[in-house]
Order: C-alpha cells, then sequence, then structure tokens
C-alpha cells in the first residue's frame, strides 16, 4: 500500500520516508490538503495530513470518493477535522496524542526571552552597526509571576522552566497537577491568574468552550506591562481584541508561534504576495509583537515521535487495532 502525505516539510521529509521504509510506500507532498488539492488523493486508502490541512465535509468526501479511508494526522490538535462528517463517511481518524512537551515549552521561553529582552529588534539593529541600547530595556523574571493556562505535559514543562528561573507561579486548569503544586504552583481563578501575572502563557487545547478563551474582557483584564505567549492552538486568542489593546500601548511583549486565522497562511512562502489578511498585516508591525510559524513542535526529538505514532497509527489501522490515538473508526 502506498500513503499520500501532505503539507511534509523539507526536513521532514527523510523521517517519514525512513520510517515508513519497512512498512508501506510513501508518497510525500509540500502543498498541504484543502479542497483545491484533494483531488490528488484520489487512489491513496491512507492520506497523513499536518494539523494547517482542511479537512471539512467537503474535503472528506472528495477524499472518500477517491477511496480514501483512513486520515492519518500528525499533530495532537484535530480542530481542522469534521469528525462528524469523517465518523459518517465510515473514515478512520488519528492522530498523535502527545510528543515531547519540552520542544513546545521550551519555544514558549524562547518568544517569552525575545520580547522580554528585545533580541529581535537588537538583532537588526547590531546588523546595520547599530549598537545603541535606547528602547532594549528588559525586566528581571526572577521574582515575579507567572500565570500557566494549563498544565498538562506541556504546561508543567513550562512551570519547570519558570520555577528555575525562581518566579511565582499561577496555574488554571480544570484539573490541578500535583506535580505543579509540589513546585509550589497556586491555582485560582482565570481572572485573578490574568490580573496578577506578569507573564502569561497559554497551554489549553482548542475547544468550543476554550474558543477566544482571552477575549477583549480577558485582554482587559490583564497588566498593561504583561507579556502573553501562545504556543497552543491560535483560536484561543481573539486576535482582532489583541490588536486594538497593542494600539493602546498596552502589553510589555507578545509572543504567537499560532494564529487564529493560519490556515493556507502558515507553512508555505507568501512573501511575493500581497498581505491580504489585515488582522495579521496589523499584528506584525506592532515592534513589541513577535509571530513566528507555527515552529514550537518543530524539533528533531518531537518530530521522530510524530513520525514513529504517525506510522504505529497505520499499522494500527491496517490490523484493525484501536489505539488512544484514534479519534474516529468505523464502528
Amino acid at each position: 500500500m502506498e500513503i499520500l502525505a501532505f503539507g511534509v516539510h523539507a526536513e521532514e521529509r527523510p523521517l517519514i520516508e525512513r520510517a515508513f521504509r519497512d512498512h508501506h510506500e510513501v508518497r510525500c507532498l509540500d502543498v498541504s490538503l484543502d479542497r483545491d488539492t484533494a483531488p490528488i488523493a484520489a487512489g491513496y486508502e491512507v492520506v497523513s495530513t499536518c494539523v494547517n490541512a482542511e479537512l471539512d465535509g467537503r474535503v472528506l468526501e472528495v477524499l472518500v470518493a477517491g477511496g480514501t479511508r483512513m486520515i492519518a494526522q500528525r499533530s495532537t490538535g484535530f480542530d481542522n477535522i469534521d469528525l462528524h462528517v469523517a465518523e459518517r463517511l465510515g473514515m478512520t481518524v488519528a492522530r498523535v496524542s502527545s510528543y515531547s512537551p519540552y520542544a513546545v515549552a521550551e519555544f514558549a521561553w524562547a518568544l517569552a526571552l525575545a520580547v522580554n529582552r528585545r533580541i529581535v529588534r537588537a538583532g537588526i539593529r547590531t546588523r546595520d552597526f547599530d549598537f545603541r541600547l535606547g528602547g532594549l530595556m528588559g525586566r528581571d523574571l526572577y521574582g515575579r509571576t507567572a500565570g500557566v493556562l494549563g498544565t498538562g505535559r506541556i504546561g508543567e514543562a513550562f512551570a519547570r522552566i519558570a520555577h528555575g528561573f525562581g518566579m511565582r507561579l499561577l496555574g488554571w486548569d480544570i484539573a490541578e497537577s500535583r506535580a505543579c503544586m509540589e513546585l509550589g504552583m497556586k491555582y485560582v481563578h482565570k481572572d485573578r491568574l490574568l490580573a496578577e501575572s506578569d507573564l502569561v502563557s497559554l497551554h489549553v487545547p482548542l475547544m468550543p468552550e476554550t474558543q477566544h478563551l482571552i477575549d477583549a474582557d480577558a485582554l482587559k483584564t490583564m497588566r498593561d506591562d504583561a507579556i502573553l505567549v501562545n504556543t497552543s492552538p491560535g483560536g484561543l486568542i481573539d486576535t482582532e481584541a489583541l490588536v486594538a489593546e497593542l494600539r493602546e500601548g498596552r502589553f510589555s511583549g507578545v509572543g504567537l508561534d499560532v494564529y487564529e486565522a493560519e490556515a493556507g497562511l502558515f507553512f508555505a512562502d507568501r512573501s511575493l504576495e500581497a498581505v491580504e489578511d489585515d488582522t495579521l498585516a496589523r499584528l506584525v508591525t506592532f515592534p513589541n509583537v513577535l509571530v513566528t510559524s507555527h515552529q514550537a513542535y518543530y524539533t528533531e526529538d518531537a518530530l521522530g515521535q510524530i513520525v514513529d505514532t504517525t506510522v504505529r497509527n497505520v499499522l494500527d489501522y491496517r490490523a484493525g487495532r484501536r489505539s488512544e490515538h484514534v479519534l474516529v473508526a468505523p464502528s
């Protein structure tokens, strides 16, 4: 059987090909799966997708009509897949339930440190041999408060690093983490966490109840000089509301590895195109904002785990087995 993998990055391709070598053939494409590219999958029983694939009902119907029966998504997130339609069509959908939490937690801290100490601005200046310090002042993190929204494996890893910096820890989640409490974390209401935290980092899955978790009211609750970091789904933040607050001169720094309307934008070169997304275009102009291209997971360790799990998901599908990674399977 040959598998068709969409949205494969150049550095990811050898990992995928090597992992499948002893099991199935795999064809890797750098284009993402959407309504325009779905017909390419005709004749492929198994299709592997990336997190920014557009798997709405129409795309799923095109896939099934072409013979696709299984989708192996190479991510933990799956809000891009219409699971109800997939179930109705009798498809199997699997994801990667978890991978290295350190990849994402460490990158969240890279964003936090970069915006706090104005690293990007400093690098641009020194490249032009401008060595002035004006506008580069940051703050010590020691003794300040880190608010962690979501204390699962990634949130815990983020909290451990914060503890290493000597920060006070506040947490918010539906379930309290014993490991985080052992670090001294105190669980509080979301509004209190936002009001008291110097640094707020999001580590929450995107669900209907968490859509725009950080909305206009939440942003107004935050301190004017706070740092906001998001390496979880972009839909957790109301971006238009964030832009409105930034226009008022609020927040010491904002680090975003995600964007709520990133599908069709991220993972592609848009440098020679007119920017049609006015919100994103405005967002990246603020000097205290750093936006990266959904790369927090992009380490050798995490990618290796993602690919290995994807291979196991395909092998389980072929063997009729069902694991914790399966989201939908024919009854």
